[in-house]
């Protein structure tokens, strides 16, 4: 996925048609807003319909979670980044995420706007249904937040310096990542499969290109 020109200003044009275009954005609190009613009625839906204990409410929820984070990191690095030939694929990897490669300052396209995203997170639950039946109504909640908590954590690497020192090799892992190697630090919300499947960066001995950085982080309103 490499470009001859990384844009720091503006933002990819996936659609010509201009409804399309506008389906192909979203803001963060919108998608949150949107979820958590869902999410919550899903849960009471398991507890009230099925008698879903507490307990398993909450392994399912937080086993959900952890599950998440290495499907982030397999769909980032072999999804995300398909080498694909076919033009039709290549247009389908680049609507993905080839344009936050492209235009990495691009802030409305962060988080899947809300009808792809309601679209796809309906075919995963159903997935998830299909496997587990009424557990599902536990797991899904729990899979979902976890994809919220990585989308934001993605927005937050690109808009403001690390807030804690122990998190700053979490933002560089992402920055090197762009600048970098695309082949290394698939990890966003965390670096942990990184260091397990050996694609983590070696922060000591990676210097910061702090130009470089700037490009990736949202430009800020005089």
């Amino acid at each position: 996925m490499k470009f001859e020109k990384i844009h720091n200003k503006g933002q990819a044009q996936i659609f010509e048609n201009k409804y399309l275009e506008m389906l192909t954005k979203g803001h963060p609190a919108v998608i949150w807003g949107m979820y958590i009613p869902l999410l919550s009625y899903c849960i009471y839906y398991g507890i009230s319909r099925y008698d879903l204990s507490a307990l398993t409410v909450i392994c399912l929820f937080f086993g959900a979670m952890l599950f998440w984070t290495l499907f982030e990191y397999f769909a980032h690095r072999y999804l995300f980044h398909w080498t694909a030939e076919q033009p039709s694929l290549k247009r389908i990897v680049y609507i993905f995420h080839g344009n936050h490669h492209h235009y990495p300052r691009d802030k409305q396209r962060l988080f899947m706007p809300p009808v792809p995203s309601i679209l796809l997170a309906s075919i995963i639950f159903l997935i998830q249904y299909l496997i587990l039946g009424k557990y599902a109504f536990a797991f899904f909640p729990g899979f979902m937040i976890g994809y919220l908590l990585y989308a934001s954590m993605h927005y937050l690497i690109h808009a403001v310096a690390p807030p804690f020192k122990f998190m700053k090799p979490l933002w560089r892992n992402h920055h090197l990542h762009h600048y970098k190697d695309e082949e290394l630090g698939f990890g966003v919300s965390n670096t942990f499969w990184d260091r397990i499947f050996g694609t983590m960066f070696d922060l000591k001995n990676e210097k910061e290109d702090k130009e470089k950085v700037k490009e990736l982080m949202f430009e800020k309103k005089s």
